[in-house]
């Protein structure tokens, strides 16, 4: 009997809508209660599920060959025929109301991309909109416009400074821009108390959304409530717009989303829309159900045999308890109160020994002085992920260090590699971090021979220098606060499947810095890349970065180690038997020929315009003053040619006092590479090419 009433409930919607239709066309009022043979307009991930939901975005279910472009997918749903605002044209836009019920179920309780949208649009062609943080609506050079002509309420989960959100769960107006004229976070009032109920949007429960326009006062308001309660008097938020500019004669109206990289199923149960009136009502009884989430309830059966099972277990108790008591040991976390405000961030450590088949040498990704790391699986999701070992038996600083964690956890930009949380155990702290199938940069550079991996082109290698540039700027001056990397080195840049850069390990050296004896001074990172006041002081800042990121940039261009040992060549600078690649680039500099200096793996497949610039820039990095280094700023307008590097000055200024007098001094610049003589004699070691590669180029 159900199943003959089905396709009869599914053109009953469709009918419910083409009935509210006016005599030319445009609709005027439609409801759908359900969206099974209801004809919307989808494109992108958009679907309608044979239950009737309408699922804007939907990854889960795709093979994992096929999820890195999924990532950057969109969706988007409008009703079929367009909607005339302006009746008749010209006259302004008319009032209109709609609602809708929604559910965002995210596969992590805490965790989710960027929201979704309703939206009046001029066209349903959102061809050239962006996904992530742009849900699919505008991209980064038409956002703000106003020839956009877009009306959109945004239901958000992920704070984007960019936009200047006000938080990570928000409710937004906008018009023609992510940027919303107003915005509040999500809940609703209290019609008895007037006291304000916080909704998380991702709590997977549903909720319903109401949005009036009132042509005549053009107020927007926005109101919200859990799904089935009536809705609220006083609205969430209310903003003077007018909408006569924004709106064109004849729009359409949807909904519109984008996914990212943690899988997020946005669904709408149920929407109405009525222009000059309230929106129909919708039909709770008639909307379709979620899908259920979470595990199976208990079946009757179950309820009969559980007593049954439980005296047997009483008998084996014995058995049972010696099996618990060493799973307990093998799994023993270390928790301390203060980690509470944490929880989130933490995984289990039972979730990652089974993640990384009890951290298998098999699984073994790359082993270095920041510990091991290890691919796994997490059980549940299957999200891929790489799993790092740290020892650390000091628990000094140890709450410090992983709020820090928690903090570069909220980063989010392309080219950095997604920390996702953490765990604690006796003296080891493990990280998990998004897995990046191609491995280190390090491996690519230096170990092509050991693993067959084929040298890298010029045009793989700028890009991937300009990806870890864009991240370091993200990193120094985008977001909310400054992060230093303190560790940027081709070992510590991976590389995801499409070879884009991703720069990892930030803030591991905060560790170390931790644990040490507060009598003495350590100076945390690797030979080569250090900067000389570094070394002096201690101190990382930015311009630190810039000048690891200078030693970067020319080991990326020429295929050799900041410093190698054992080099048996006769034109290079070397220092106590070391081949230091700066003094070689700037031997070549110094002749006039600093594109000789290229990995002579390329031959002559380079562009030598891009490798002269690029040379130069990293010796603009590594300059010994940390006040004449490019901002990451300026390095980005370097390399993407909105800028002309200056020339390199072939002498720099010091200062230095003498007897209580200011002396001024004028040197080479680079003369012997005073600045690098420090770096050498840092804590550290100098692996050969060989041991590096066999062990993990970690």
């Amino acid at each position: 009997m159900a199943a003959k009433l089905f396709p009869l409930m599914a053109v009953v919607v469709v009918l419910v809508a083409a009935v509210k239709a006016s005599a030319g066309g445009a609709a005027v009022e439609f409801a759908y209660d359900g969206f099974a043979g209801a004809g919307l307009s989808l494109d992108g991930m958009a679907t309608v599920t044979p239950a009737g939901l309408l699922l804007l975005t939907n990854d889960t279910n795709l093979p994992s060959s096929e999820k890195n472009d999924t990532v950057m997918s969109k969706g988007h749903a409008f009703h079929p025929d367009p909607v005339r605002f302006q009746r008749p044209p010209g006259v302004g836009v008319s009032s209109f109301s709609t609602t809708f019920v929604f559910s965002i179920v995210s596969e992590f309780l805490d965790l989710s991309t960027s929201g979704f949208a309703f939206l009046v649009s001029p066209t349903k062609d959102m061809s050239t909109s962006m996904p992530q943080q742009y849900l699919g609506m505008f991209n980064g050079t038409d956002n703000g416009e106003p020839s956009n002509h877009v009306f959109a309420v945004e239901l958000d989960t992920v704070r984007n400074p960019e936009f200047a959100d006000i938080n990570n769960n928000h409710v937004g107006v906008d018009v023609n821009s992510l940027n919303s004229s107003a915005s509040a976070s999500a809940g609703y009032f209290e019609d008895a108390t007037g006291a304000f109920r916080n909704l998380s949007l991702i709590s997977r429960e549903p909720m319903q959304v109401w949005v009036d326009y009132d042509a005549a006062t053009t107020m927007v308001t926005v109101t919200m409530a859990p799904a089935r309660w009536p809705k609220p008097k006083r609205p969430l938020l209310s903003t003077k717009v007018n909408l006569s500019t924004v709106i064109t004669d004849t729009a359409y109206v949807g909904f519109s989303s984008a996914s990212s990289i943690v899988l997020v199923k946005h669904y709408v149960l149920g929407w109405s829309f009525g222009l000059d009136g309230d929106a129909p009502a919708l039909d709770y009884a008639k909307l379709p159900k979620l899908p259920r989430i979470g595990p199976k309830p208990r079946s009757k059966a179950l309820a009969i045999a559980l007593p049954i099972a439980t005296t047997v277990a009483v008998l084996v108790v014995v058995a049972v308890a010696f099996l618990l008591l060493r799973r307990r040991l093998r799994y023993a976390e270390l928790r301390e109160d203060w980690e509470v405000e944490f929880g989130p961030h933490r995984f289990d450590f039972k979730d990652l020994y089974d993640a990384t088949g009890g951290f298998n040498d098999k699984r073994l990704l790359g082993a270095g002085g920041f510990g091991r790391v290890y691919s796994g699986e997490l059980p549940g999701s299957r999200t891929h992920v790489a799993v790092k070992k740290v020892s650390h038996e000091s628990r000094q600083g140890m709450k410090e260090f992983v709020a820090e964690v928690v903090s570069i956890g909220r980063l989010r930009h392309r080219n950095l590699v997604q920390l996702l949380g953490y765990c604690r155990r006796k003296g080891e702290l493990l990280l998990v971090y998004d897995y990046m199938p191609n491995g280190s940069l390090d491996k690519h550079l230096h170990c092509h021979g050991v693993d067959n991996k084929p040298v890298l082109d010029w045009a793989q290698r700028i890009h991937i220098i300009r990806g870890v540039a864009a991240g370091l700027l993200y990193m120094h001056e985008d977001w909310e606060k400054v992060v230093i990397h303190r560790d940027i080195k081709a070992s510590n840049v991976l590389l995801d499947a499409e070879m884009n850069g991703r720069l990892g390990d930030f803030g591991l050296a905060r560790l170390y810095d931790h644990g040490a004896d507060p009598h003495t001074t350590r100076v945390v990172g690797t030979m080569g890349y250090l900067a000389p006041e570094l070394v002096r002081t201690g101190k990382a800042t930015t311009l630190s970065d810039v000048f690891a990121f200078g030693a970067f940039v020319l080991e990326v261009a020429c295929g050799r180690r900041p410093i190698e040992e054992d080099d048996e060549e006769d034109d290079v600078s070397t220092t106590g038997g070391r081949f230091v690649l700066v003094d070689w680039v700037v031997g070549h500099w110094r002749k006039g020929s600093i594109t000789g200096a290229v990995d002579t793996r390329l031959g002559s497949e380079y562009d030598a315009e891009e490798a002269d610039m690029v040379l130069r820039l990293g010796l603009a990095c590594l300059h010994p003053s940390p006040a004449a280094r490019p901002s990451m700023r300026q390095v980005t307008q370097y390399l993407d040619g909105s800028a002309t590097l200056p020339e390199l000055p072939e002498t720099y200024v010091t200062f230095s006092t003498f007897g209580g007098v200011v002396e001024k001094h004028q040197q080479t610049l680079f003369d012997s590479w005073n600045v690098w003589r420090p770096s050498l004699t840092a804590t550290g070691s100098v692996a050969t090419m060989s041991d590096i590669c066999l062990s993990g180029g970690r």
